[in-house]
Formats: C-alpha cells, structure tokens, sequence
C-alpha cells in the first residue's frame, strides 16, 4: 500500500513538471494573440509556438566561430533549472510531493536568477555587439528585478512563518483576515509589477529586432536550430511559472487537487489555465494600453515595486 501511494505521488510530481513544459508554449500564444487582437490586427494562432519549436529542432544548428562552451552550455542550463522549479511550488496539487522539500520558496527563485544568468553569460560570449547590448541592459534591470524578487519571497515567508510555498497557500485559503491583510495585498501588488518586467511586457521590451528596444532577444540573436528553441522554451516555461507562484500562491490560492486523483489532477489542470488566461488578458493589456517608455524608465516601475515588499515587511512586523 505504502508503495502504490508513493508511486502516485511520483507520478503527480512528473504531471506538475509535463504541464509546465507541455502547456507553457500554449499560455506564451495566446498572450501573443490577445496583443495582435488589441492592436486590432489579426495576429497568429495559440499554437504557432509549437510550431515554431517543431520548425527550430528540425533545423541545422549553427555555432559562431567566437563562441566557447558557455554558448552551448547556456540553453540546457537554462532549460534544466526551469524544469527543476515545478517541483518546488503547487501546480496542481496543494500538497508537498516527492522531492517537494529540497527547496524552498527562495530555493526555487534562486533557481529561476540561475537560469537567466545562463543566458546572460551566453549573450557575452557569443562576440555579437547585440548579445553584449542585451546582456548589459539585461543587467541594469536585474540589479533592481533580483532583489526585489527576493524581497517579495521573503514577505511571502514572513506571511506565513514558513518557507514552503504550500504553507502559504494554506493560509490564504484557510484565513481570509490574512488574505485581505495589508502585507498580503502589498506583496500582491509588488509581484505584480515584477511580473511585469519578469516576462517582459513592460513596455520598454520589444520581441522584434528593433536593436533600440530589444533586451531579451539580443541576447539569443546567434543562437539557432535546436538550441534556440531550448531558449525560447525556457522562457515560456520561465513565464508559466511565476504566473502559477503568483496565482497558486499569492492571488487565487484555489482550485488545486487535495487528494490527487485523476478526475481531481485534470480539474486543477483545466483550472489553472483559465488563471493563466486571466492574467494574461491582464498582462497584454497592460503591455499594449502603455505607450512605449524610455529604457532608463525601467528604473521607476521596479523601485515601486521594491517599496512595495518593503512595506509588505514592515506591515507584517507591526
């Protein structure tokens, strides 16, 4: 009996990681969509980011002849680490599954600034003038995105007095004095503005090659064939999970299996989407509704955000 519950519990845990992977291309096209549809065009369908994947693992891969291991190395490292977060936070269920406890909630954003670093490195390496401008723009925005990233996961440990993500679910769920609580709704709005500028949809971002404004794809423009789409899917992944830290943790605490059955893991999954989905209207709306900002503007939205974990902190301790 002992056994058949631990092999469930295995095979929960590998549904957490296979919907991350499997459904984070599909929440990156409608964000896609939705934009194209605000901006009144027609714009592609949800699922072209499979195709495009299914496109770029069947091309040749192509190295720069300036390139060291690091380029190669990056996308798997990257592509690894999201992978390993799904383990640490509730997707589905509302419980700690198998390997659940070898991080915690700062372990797993740890992680995610690991998997960025990566490709970091890699936009340097690859000798390109735009990896480097990419890179160093990349860096002026994590000096002030890291920390406050940390901060926020910090308030949200001092809010329950644990460090697992699924402590805090429970308490949101189960006090709702606590979810209206000044220090919760601080946290919300701090990891809201990060999310912002996480997924790039703050708008002094552009995902076309407009070298004036690009910051994440400058620094995978020598990148190609299989190797790209690890990159592209890493971000995407990147994208699904802290939209779920958000909504399964902080916002919408609700709708995951509490048993694990069948019936109850494929509501949870049904469920989260349409959080993701939300939040993605939200998000495109947001990117599109603002005319495009001055890079150095990038400055005013995460040093709000910032305040806002601080006040969380403090709010909390009084």
């Amino acid at each position: 009996m002992g056994s058949r519950v631990q092999t469930d519990a295995i095979l929960q845990q590998i549904a957490q990681v296979l919907t991350i992977l499997l459904l984070s291309p599909l929440l990156h096209g409608f964000i896609v969509s939705i934009e194209e549809k605000i901006q009144r065009g027609r714009g592609p369908s949800i699922w072209q980011p499979y195709r495009d994947l299914r496109k770029l693992f069947s091309k040749e891969l192509v190295i720069p002849v300036t390139a060291s291991w690091v380029f190669r190395a990056a996308p798997l490292v990257a592509f690894t680490a999201m992978l390993t977060v799904p383990i640490l936070i509730p997707v589905l269920t509302n419980y700690p599954l198998p390997l659940s406890d070898m991080g915690d909630i700062l372990g797993g954003g740890l992680i995610l600034t690991l998997g960025g670093f990566a490709i970091l490195l890699a936009g340097l390496d690859s000798g390109h003038p735009y990896g480097g401008l990419g890179s160093s723009r990349e860096v002026m925005l994590a000096i002030l995105a890291e920390p406050t990233l940390i901060m926020v996961f910090v308030g949200i440990t001092l809010l329950a007095q644990a460090m697992l993500p699924f402590v805090v679910n429970h308490l949101l769920v189960a006090q709702p004095a606590v979810y209206w609580s000044p220090a919760h709704l601080f946290l919300v709005a701090a990891f809201f503005i990060l999310l912002t500028v996480e997924t790039e949809r703050l708008p002094i971002h552009s995902s076309i090659h407009y070298e004036i404004y690009m910051i994440g794809e400058a620094r995978i423009l020598e990148y190609s064939g299989p190797l790209l789409a690890l990159l592209k899917w890493a971000s995407w992944m990147k994208q699904a999970i802290l939209y779920t830290i958000f909504l399964n943790v902080l916002t919408v605490p609700w709708g995951l299996s509490a048993e694990g059955t069948m019936l109850g893991m494929a509501g949870a999954c049904v469920a989260l989407l349409a959080k993701w989905f939300a939040l993605g209207l939200v998000m495109a709306v947001v990117d599109t509704a603002q005319s495009r900002l001055r890079f150095y503007r990038y400055q005013e939205p995460l040093a709000l955000s910032f305040l806002m974990a601080i006040l969380a902190v403090v709010a909390r301790q009084i």
